[in-house]
């Protein structure tokens, strides 16, 4: 059975950490799928932020994900730091790519937990449907801050 394999940007433009809270502990005793798709979510929310922008509005559009992927790589537990680090690439006409390295520390050393990636499409919410990327977004989500 083939496997999703991400791609990783040729570097990451923002950075947050993020704590495995007690509810996204699942049965398995670690941070459950959803959990992490969770803080992928979060992370997202805080790198557009920190670019001036939100999910409702980007130069005056919106997003939505389209596609999500994520590769597991070891698992994470309660009260483990997760450093996410993102990055932009493949811009389109209409959307990008957001790619997401998650690592932890374990025993000095840093431990990739997953790589993800998420497709994100520009949207009019208004008259529900697909945007232009504005010309500046791309510049501004890419570089580094």
């Amino acid at each position: 059975m083939a496997r999703i394999k991400v791609e990783l940007p040729p570097f990451f433009s923002f950075s947050t950490r993020i704590p495995i809270r007690i509810t996204d502990v699942n049965y398995g005793g670690h941070a459950g799928n959803d959990a992490l798709l969770g803080i992928i979510h979060e992370a997202r929310l805080q790198f557009l932020q920190d670019r001036g922008y939100s999910e409702m509005n980007i130069e005056g559009v919106g997003l939505i994900m389209a596609d999500v992927a994520i590769e597991f790589k070891a698992e994470a537990f309660y009260k483990d730091i997760i450093q996410v680090s993102i990055g932009a690439h493949d811009f389109s006409r209409v959307g990008f790519d957001l790619v997401y390295k998650l690592e932890k520390t374990q025993e000095e050393k840093s431990v990739t937990v997953a790589i993800a990636k998420t497709g994100m499409v520009c949207f009019d919410y208004v008259s529900k449907r697909v945007a232009a990327l504005p010309e500046s977004v791309s510049l501004k989500l890419s570089c580094p801050h």
